[in-house]
């Protein structure tokens, strides 16, 4: 069993782990164009709802025909307080705050503003708790955040959505809501390992993602006019939510098992570039020039020293291939009272 197992990860089983962590970026990618373009015609909740709703749908059906899915997802559904936090942050406050400024100043900023997830997890560690740094760590979210900022500024060319004036008032409201939204998801991961850790990541998302479906759904309905949505709207943000986002959390969550959460969020770099690109194939914005395709360097230089150098700072060790939760437990017997920075499911689709 050893040997065919060490003959399995030895030969094409190394073509894994590279195959995954390009079918997740590009279905990112793909996922922060489709919203760019469903946003500037549907509500940005009315997208949320709908994304949410049909990825739970997919998630769902994938956990029922496993028996340990099935019981998973039992043992998750009795934690109805983890449930509805997680719910909040990592979908409600997300997805709300990430596809409204998406709507203000495109994909393409909002990608880069999320893929300074790591350096937001980074500070929150810091603040709330107490993990250690390092002035690598430190410089390189100070490098992020300035070339994030810069980015926003400097990209004159790229789509601004729909924003009013596409001025400072609107980059600063659609930034301002990204960031939020970014913020959320990085409290969301602390609460994931402190609530979750020991349950299936495909067993513990259906009860998160079906409690984010009801509060996005119902927000929606109350609060956006969904009348003027069409047939063919829908069928986009079907397909968003099916089609890409539901895939990327099970590659991502699989990406974590064989690599760990800190490989998994650093391949968000690659993210912004392909946004940009594909925003100027599309026709939506123009070529992107020198000074902000340098920004976006600066911006993944940054979030690559924050997350790198952990094992010369004696953080961690490597994943146990037991999974995550075997993992929690070997390296943090007090995981539940303070939760890792590098220890972050990464984001869903976008």
């Amino acid at each position: 069993m050893t040997s065919t197992r060490t003959g399995r990860e030895g030969g094409g089983g190394r073509l894994v782990v590279p195959a995954l962590a390009a079918c997740m970026v590009l279905l990112l990618a793909a996922g922060w164009l489709l919203s760019g373009h469903l946003v500037a015609g549907v509500p940005p909740l009315a997208v949320a709802a709908g994304r949410t709703a049909t990825a739970f749908v997919v998630i769902m059906m994938i956990a029922l025909v496993t028996p340990r899915g099935r019981t998973g997802a039992r043992t998750a559904a009795a934690r109805p307080r983890a449930v509805l936090v997680l719910a909040f942050l990592g979908f409600f406050a997300y997805y709300s705050g990430t596809l409204l400024g998406t709507r203000y100043v495109g994909a393409s900023r909002v990608g880069l503003i999320v893929s300074l997830l790591p350096c937001v997890t980074f500070v929150i560690g810091i603040l709330a708790f107490r993990e250690p740094s390092s002035r690598r760590k430190v410089l390189g979210t100070v490098l992020a955040g300035a070339g994030a900022i810069g980015f926003l500024l400097a990209d004159g060319a790229a789509s601004t959505g729909t924003g009013s004036d596409g001025g400072a008032a609107t980059l600063l409201t659609g930034g301002a809501l990204a960031f939020g939204g970014t913020l959320t998801y990085a409290l969301y991961g602390y609460v994931y390992r402190q609530r979750m850790s020991d349950v299936p990541a495909l067993a513990a998302l259906p009860a998160i993602t079906g409690a984010g479906t009801l509060m996005l759904g119902l927000t929606a309905v109350l609060f956006v006019p969904l009348g003027g949505v069409s047939a063919a709207d829908w069928g986009g943000v079907a397909v968003l939510g099916a089609v890409l986002t539901a895939p990327v959390f099970l590659i991502s969550h699989e990406l974590i098992l064989r690599k760990g959460p800190l490989f998994t969020s650093a391949l968000g770099l690659v993210v912004p570039f392909l946004v940009r690109v594909g925003e100027w194939g599309l026709g939506t914005a123009g070529a992107p020039g020198v000074l902000p395709v340098l920004l976006i360097v600066a911006s993944a230089a940054g979030v690559w020293l924050t997350v790198g150098g952990r094992r010369r700072d004696g953080a961690a060790t490597p994943a146990d291939p037991a999974g995550p939760a075997a993992d929690i437990e070997t390296r943090r017997p007090d995981h539940r009272a303070s939760a890792t920075a590098e220890a972050l499911p990464p984001r869903s689709s976008s």
